[in-house]
């Protein structure tokens, strides 16, 4: 039997896991027999077309063990999403898997990833081309259809929740005569899962947040400013999680920048100011806001043990699916039970990914829509179980680097 080749690729926003799927399936690779070579592309799908492939089986072996503990994306990423009307991006793309005789092609990214892993799939079927397409998971937005959980998700919510933790302890520390309002943005257009995550700051003492404003709900400025008197009267100060993507009733994002970006969403920035601006001006009280941003997807150096091991898990079935010789998947994480804390390992067609968004449940909202309950607790506290450091030398972590920049073969 002729032996063929796997292309994997990243795509989409990073996460601080999104190597360790990488090193999942290439670590499980390298030991295949039905495998020849390993070619990882340079910048996603936008590399690729440009022949930018970089091949693994010449690298290191400590580089690519590295790979397991490295944050964002050590192949390069993009946020480009093939059109079906784009017949000559197909044809490129084809032709650049024939040259480097892919018979395995492999996309770790969300939503708009599976849509293009989807694509690519569905022409190779109708060129009659022998290619398996597979998606591996990945958002810290935890919004991705048919999985329990995304990889990534677990690792940002252990930051942000630590972050919330510290940053609440300090307002209430200085809420005397100074700084009496703290407030966190999060990333989350649509969905609240990581505004939600910071409510496990309270897992080891109450210290805040006392208010989380969520998609899922409706921003009423009248009824947040006398929630945030209340919670000032009652505590002293008041920490507050805001996700990027709240909306007025209207429908209209309380931080609309006013343009679109590459994929025809709304420019989003600057809630945790806004929202800020309304207690200053209401309220007259001394606010600080931080927005972690890149910091929140990106940590490597607190990544959660649970996440790490399933980030590399998930990159291993991909494999293993494919080479039973099925096409057209994302592997999905499937809950067995909390206590103790069990998954298994499924499939979710790819259309189905693109084509959905999974948004907080109605049941782990708190009544007053300020906050989650103990169920989104009893849901989320495994997913931030456990440490995976990353080795350090100097002081700080050492990761694993790769060219990015030259066409490598």
């Amino acid at each position: 039997m002729q032996k063929k080749n796997i292309l994997y690729a990243q795509s989409g926003g990073v996460t601080s896991v999104i190597n360790a799927s990488a090193f999942g399936l290439i670590n499980s690779a390298l030991r295949t027999k039905e495998i020849d070579k390993i070619y990882a592309g340079i910048y996603g799908i936008s590399g690729i077309l440009e022949g930018k492939l970089i091949e693994i089986n010449e690298q290191p072996t400590e580089k690519i063990q590295a790979l397991r503990y490295t944050p964002s994306s050590a192949f390069g990423s993009c946020r480009r999403r093939l059109k079906e009307e784009d017949a000559e991006s197909f044809k490129k793309l084809f032709q650049i898997f024939d040259e480097y005789k892919i018979g395995y092609f492999f996309y770790n990214g969300g939503n708009d990833s599976m849509d293009t892993a989807h694509k690519i799939d569905q022409y190779a079927r109708t060129i009659g081309y022998d290619l398996k397409v597979f998606g591996i998971p990945k958002t810290i937005d935890n919004d991705l259809y048919g999985t329990d959980h995304s990889p990534g998700y677990g690792s940002a919510a252990k930051y942000l929740a630590i972050s919330m933790l510290e940053a609440s302890i300090d307002t209430r520390s200085m809420s005397k005569d100074s700084t009496k309002i703290f407030i966190m943005e999060t990333m989350g257009r649509h969905a609240g899962w990581l505004a939600a995550a910071t409510s496990l700051a309270k897992l080891n003492g109450d210290f805040g947040p006392h208010i989380i404003l969520l998609p899922e709900r409706f921003f009423d400025e009248d009824k947040f400013i006398n929630k945030v008197k209340y919670e000032v009267e009652k505590n002293g100060y008041c920490t507050i999680a805001v996700s990027e993507g709240i909306r007025y009733k209207s429908g209209t994002f309380v931080s609309d920048m006013g343009f679109t970006d590459s994929f025809g969403n709304r420019q989003l920035g600057d809630a945790g100011r806004v929202v800020a601006n309304i207690i200053l001006t209401r309220l007259g009280l001394k606010v600080h806001v931080a927005t972690p941003d890149y910091l929140q997807r990106s940590a490597g150096h607190i990544v959660s043990k649970t996440d790490n091991e399933e980030a590399i898990k998930v990159g291993e079935v991909a494999l293993e699916m494919a080479l039973s010789g099925i096409s057209g998947f994302m592997v999905t994480i499937n809950r067995v039970s909390d206590e103790p804390y069990q998954v298994q390992y499924g499939k979710v067609p790819l259309f189905e990914v693109a084509n959905n968004t999974k948004y907080m449940p109605e049941e782990f909202i708190t009544e007053d829509g300020y906050g989650v309950n103990e169920k989104f607790i009893k849901y989320a506290k495994p997913l931030i179980s456990g440490e995976s450091y990353p080795v350090y030398e100097n002081g700080i972590p050492k990761y694993a680097h790769f060219s990015l920049r030259d066409k490598q073969k």
